[in-house]
């Protein structure tokens, strides 16, 4: 059975759709459809899921923003990923479904709604020993930035993630840290754990890491740490659903802190691991 997996969700269930050769990213099994709104998150024990009813509300959200009706059936989705996702062959997937603008008719299916299944793998844990290095990508922006749309996760695609740049940051014309082109940006400054609270994605992990910090008694701001302030970060990480919370220890060519994860990260971070053993359900 391929490990590569995109599936239509029709009235009677799930209909496997073909695969386009050699595809190893969500964007290339969508190449020719009519984008819409989508959500993307990882399973853990195999077919749980972390927070998946903010998952599809967000993505209703989206699709309100764009002026559609709400026509995204829950239950049939729900049932679609409980299906895909206990059949998978491997221990754990990262899962993305979409909410088409248009039928999949290029495909076969006049359903708008599609289920895509790849191999998940976690970030390597020294990753989050040592840290990571991003850049900047200043000429990125997406156009409604609380809508997860479909055409800014094509547009991105320039922006090749998980290298020696392991994110690319997008900001504002002010100069402000917003967030990475598939993360959320956090950085402590005078003890203070920062991040955009306007002009970014609102991503579910990172609400998560906010309440976590604050239950923590870590000082939040919604205050976005600018370009200038980067010099005198001494912590710094990303936020998403398959990533957790993962040090940064450089920002383009400045070194965050001393250059090793801090301890306000890694105690949010252990935080996190707890809560989503606590948390994690099945699609129904």
């Amino acid at each position: 059975m391929t490990t590569v997996q995109l599936f239509a969700v029709e009235n009677d269930g799930l209909r496997p759709l073909p695969i386009p050769p050699n595809a190893t990213s969500f964007d290339q099994l969508y190449d020719g459809l009519e984008l819409g709104v989508y959500s993307a998150l990882r399973t853990f024990a195999h077919n749980k899921f972390l927070y998946l009813e903010h998952h599809i509300q967000r993505t209703r959200d989206s699709a309100a923003l764009l002026g559609w009706p709400d026509e995204l059936d829950e239950p049939r989705l729900r049932r679609g990923l409980h299906e895909a996702c206990a059949h998978y062959p491997l221990p754990e997937a990262r899962v993305r479904f979409d909410f088409l603008a248009a039928p999949a008719r290029r495909l076969g299916t006049d359903s708008r709604l599609l289920i895509a299944l790849m191999p998940f793998t976690p970030p390597p844990p020294q990753l989050y020993e040592t840290g990571v290095k991003v850049g900047f990508a200043p000429d990125l922006a997406r156009a409604n930035p609380l809508a997860k749309t479909a055409d800014f996760a094509q547009t991105r695609r320039v922006y090749k993630i998980g290298g020696d740049t392991y994110e690319y940051l997008l900001l504002s014309d002010s100069g402000e840290i917003l967030e990475g082109t598939g993360t959320n940006f956090y950085g402590v400054l005078d003890g203070v754990f920062h991040t955009a609270g306007t002009g970014v994605l609102a991503g579910i992990t990172r609400q998560i890491i906010l309440d976590l910090a604050a239950e923590l008694g870590i000082p939040v701001s919604l205050e976005p740490i600018t370009v200038a302030q980067v010099p005198q970060l001494s912590e710094a990480a990303l936020s998403g659903s398959s990533r957790a919370l993962l040090p940064v220890v450089q920002i383009g060519e400045v070194v965050v802190g001393n250059g090793r994860p801090g301890p306000i990260c890694q105690k949010i971070l252990a935080a996190y691991n707890a809560f989503v053993a606590q948390e994690v359900k099945t699609a129904i």
